[in-house]
């Protein structure tokens, strides 16, 4: 998710993972997900989804995004690669279950005070990533 700057000096703007605020702050983001997940009806489709405990889904997307967004690669250092859509088709994930992800993360983000453009970045590259996830019809 790095970027370069418009300016055509190739200087490299700040990592998503820089401008979030680093590891505290993708970990309250991750936290927070994980939190409306549980709480919020319009997110049981995708809290069905996972086990009962979250601690280790809480981890897993922590480590993910932090290498996602730019930072230390802590997910590929446990894992390997992440193999994303692979390690999601046991899931089923319709249409459905992409929004309930994509608006549960777009409200944490939000909760957490993820400042724009860094908001609409990260949306929209989620929105990709959420969608290229989709394995059912639907």
């Amino acid at each position: 998710m790095t970027d370069r700057d418009d300016t055509g000096a190739g200087a490299a703007a700040p990592t998503a993972f820089e401008a979030i605020g680093g590891e505290a702050r993708v970990r309250l983001l991750v936290d927070r997900f994980y939190d409306l997940m549980a709480i919020d009806e319009r997110f049981a489709g995708i809290r069905a989804l996972h086990p009962p405990m979250l601690d280790a889904s809480r981890d897993k997307l922590f480590w993910f995004l932090c290498g996602w967004m730019g930072g230390p690669d802590h997910y590929i250092e446990r894992f390997g690669h992440p193999r994303l859509r692979a390690r999601h088709l046991p899931f089923p994930i319709a249409s459905a279950e992409r929004d309930q992800w994509l608006l549960c993360m777009a409200e944490a983000m939000a909760d957490v005070g993820v400042p724009e453009p860094l908001f609409d970045r990260l949306l929209e590259s989620f929105s990709g990533t959420a969608d290229w996830m989709r394995n059912r019809a639907g």
